[in-house]
């Protein structure tokens, strides 16, 4: 059921962005009166759908995917005083950037809608970012860092939050980073060389972030739900060793061998003791120990204005957008992996997953999917909207049409390209599914 469940909240996540992605090209074609032919969800033969006015509106049989057919769209389409190449190239910018633009406010709304109900942020995010653990011979350790140390600044950019920490860090394989940090008030200065990971194609420190971490849920019939630990509980310690982060909690377990482990919770304002006994998992070939608890970084939750939610959405999609295009450029320049590219197999996990967390966890997915394919699509490859965006300013600028065999063989060459991309991101999603 897992499997039919993620495929069919995938087909509403994606049915979701394309709806809207074709609204913006359709109503930007009827504000221009341009005629529109089809309005297709899907690819194919059509399945169902009714027609209104001169447009059908319709379902196709291959559901991945949409359009908008308008009249006079393609090169060698017979003239049509309403189709889209009779209209002045102005107009046909417009219609070609609507669908990216729609999806771009649509992840702004959907945002600046969950933080007026609910706006999260780390319990350590208003202090600057601390290093809560350091990964044994790990980059950031060989560089000399410990725990308790404040990061000042990383490649030079002054970091307010671990997420600054990160995203410089994720596109940084390979790249010397200047770093200046914060030991005991004096700032020092080192260098930090992330590695490349090959599973998730980023580059890694090996450094975590210093943050409360609390029980984000717990797996039934396991020991630590038999003895009493709940979900919302902060991890204070276990086996007399302060809890900073995550990573502290797995090294711990797996220096057991299996035996139970001294943890101290707060709940209430009260630390309470357990003693919890790890069982043994043999998932993906790899034999390990296990609580029996998600572990999570504590949150504080509260409500933003509209104005101040728009604002948060907007900054929070800037920031997405410019690591999007700094993962690209960190790609072509090799400072990171096309591994870290995602397709629809894992998509479909995700949006799985986010449907069984809740709708909040879902409508952020949607939220982060919906400017990914915004960007995606302003990408200047041919035959998507990025490719004829550039292909109409590059005639805006010489002034006259480019010729029509040289459009066919652009789209040709757009097509093969994308069929590749189609392929390598499917083999990528696979092989992440693979153990290794």
């Amino acid at each position: 059921m897992t499997l039919f469940g993620n495929i069919w909240w995938l087909l509403v996540l994606l049915g979701v962005m394309i709806i809207i992605h074709e609204l913006g090209h359709y109503l930007a074609a009827r504000l221009f009166d341009i005629r529109v032919d089809t309005f297709s969800i899907g690819f194919g033969p059509r399945l169902f759908g009714f027609r209104r006015g001169e447009t059908d509106f319709r379902f196709s049989w291959i559901l991945f995917g949409g359009y908008v057919k308008m009249a006079g769209e393609h090169p060698g389409d017979e003239d049509d005083p309403r189709g889209f190449q009779a209209k002045p190239r102005w107009q046909r910018l417009i219609v070609v950037f609507a669908g990216p633009a729609m999806n771009i406010v649509l992840a702004l709304f959907l945002l600046a809608g969950l933080y007026m109900v609910e706006f999260p942020k780390l319990a350590s995010s208003m202090e600057r970012p601390k290093i809560g653990y350091v990964k044994p011979d790990s980059p950031a350790a060989r560089a000399g860092l410990l725990e308790g140390d404040i990061l000042l600044s990383v490649g030079n950019k002054q970091t307010e939050t671990w997420e600054d920490v990160v995203l410089k860090e994720y596109v940084s394989a390979s790249v010397p980073l200047p770093v200046l940090y914060e030991r005991n008030g004096e700032a020092r200065n080192v260098l930090v060389t992330p590695l490349l990971d090959d599973r998730a194609g980023v580059g890694l420190a090996g450094w975590s972030a210093w943050t409360d971490i609390e029980i984000g849920g717990l797996l039934a019939g396991m020991d630590a739900e038999k003895k009493g630990l709940k979900k919302g509980d902060k991890l204070v310690s276990i086996n007399g060793k302060p809890i900073r982060t995550i990573y502290t909690v797995h090294d711990e377990v797996k220096g057991s061998g299996g035996k139970p482990v001294a943890i101290v919770a707060e709940r209430g304002g009260k630390q309470l003791e357990f003693s919890v006994q790890p069982k043994q998992s043999d998932a993906d070939g790899a034999t390990r120990w296990m609580l029996g608890v998600e572990l999570a970084p504590k949150m504080i939750y509260t409500k933003l204005g509209f104005i101040d939610a728009v604002a948060k959405s907007a900054d929070h999609n800037i920031k997405g957008a410019t690591l999007i295009f700094q993962f690209l450029q960190a790609i072509v320049e090799r400072r990171s992996s096309p591994k870290s590219l995602e397709g629809p197999i894992r998509i479909a996990q995700l949006s799985g997953d986010a449907a069984r967390e809740g709708a909040t966890s879902f409508i952020s997915l949607m939220a982060t999917v919906s400017l990914n394919l915004a960007i995606f699509n302003l990408l200047p490859i041919p035959i998507l909207d990025g490719g004829m965006i550039l292909m109409l300013l590059i005639e805006m600028v010489i002034r006259r049409d480019l010729s029509l065999a040289l459009k066919e063989n652009i789209l040709k060459v757009g097509f093969v390209f994308l069929m590749v991309m189609v392929v390598f991101v499917l083999y990528n999603d696979i092989s992440k599914l693979l153990p290794g």
